[in-house]
């Protein structure tokens, strides 16, 4: 069975930094492409970032480029969103999402994020900016 644990979720001043992590299980590392979501309080859910294996610099939307970071560490499974300059916006219940292919080209992320078509989903971690 394939889980995706996330966790780093809290309360943080505006301009303040929050690294969120994603323990993947039960899937080839390798494989696939891991993304992050997030959903604010009477909002549609947004895609925030994904990487790949075949794709390892990350793709971004646009209002979190510059400011966040994603990486993978294949050897804990553990893909990490570096969340710097966050702002009161960023507020919102961050999911990370598994889609089970991969490619080298940016067209696959940016579809997948503006999409959201992923295979499986973790629970969510509560992340909040606020002074």
């Amino acid at each position: 069975e394939v889980q995706l644990v996330e966790s780093g979720g809290g309360l943080v001043q505006p301009g303040g930094s929050l690294r969120l992590s994603c323990v993947v299980s039960g899937f080839n590392f390798d494989d696939g492409t891991i993304g992050w979501f997030r959903q604010a309080p009477g909002k549609e859910r947004e895609g925030v970032s994904c990487i790949s294996s075949r794709f390892p610099r990350g793709y971004y939307a646009d209002s979190v480029e510059g400011r966040f970071t994603i990486s993978r560490d294949n050897a804990k499974n553990t893909v990490y969103l570096q969340m710097n300059s966050l702002e009161p916006e960023d507020t919102a219940v961050y999911y990370c999402a598994l889609n089970r292919d991969s490619y080298y080209t940016d067209v696959f992320y940016r579809t997948l994020l503006r999409v959201g078509r992923m295979d499986v989903w973790g629970e969510g971690t509560l992340v909040t900016v606020s002074s």
